[in-house]
């Protein structure tokens, strides 16, 4: 079940490849995640000292879970990956000149887990290409509304 989608991810790289991690969270965090108070269209993944950490996610603190604690609701939060994937990540992101990307984050079970997409960034004629796709999609379907009104 998703809670939450970077569309803007989409919209600004080519995903050519999807990694499923974990996130290391604390427990206000779970129960402001379950209360539907997470963003992740400004965030992105880095990787740092071999491990790869969730970078600009905000977590909006509830008032009656975290009463004990100051929250830091933009803190970086590590991702939770086997070695190899890391290793293959880390040699993507050097080599070729790619980029992490958060795509989404979800439930899984009782487990939050964050979507990484591998991606490659769109110039700018690429994102227009992309806009001018989906007005024609929009226009066709608004056409198929009309016409289907006239027949009935």
């Amino acid at each position: 079940m998703s809670i939450v989608d970077n569309k803007k991810a989409f919209f600004d790289y080519f995903i050519e490849d999807r990694y499923e991690a974990g996130l290391e969270l604390e427990g206000w965090e779970v129960k402001a995640i379950r209360a539907g108070r997470v963003h992740i269209k400004e965030a992105y993944v880095r990787v740092i000292r071999s491990q790869v950490f969730l970078v600009g996610a905000t977590i909006t603190p509830l008032p009656s879970a975290s009463t004990h604690i100051t929250p830091d609701p933009t803190r970086s939060r590590r991702c939770l990956l086997h070695r190899n994937e890391i290793n293959k990540l880390i040699g993507k992101v050097k080599e070729r000149g790619y980029t992490l990307a958060p795509i989404n984050l979800h439930w899984k079970g009782s487990n939050v887990k964050l979507e990484i997409g591998l991606a490659k960034g769109k110039k700018d004629h690429d994102k227009r290409a992309a806009i001018k796709d989906r007005e024609g999609q929009r226009d066709a379907q608004n056409a198929m509304k009309k016409s289907r009104k006239e027949v009935a």
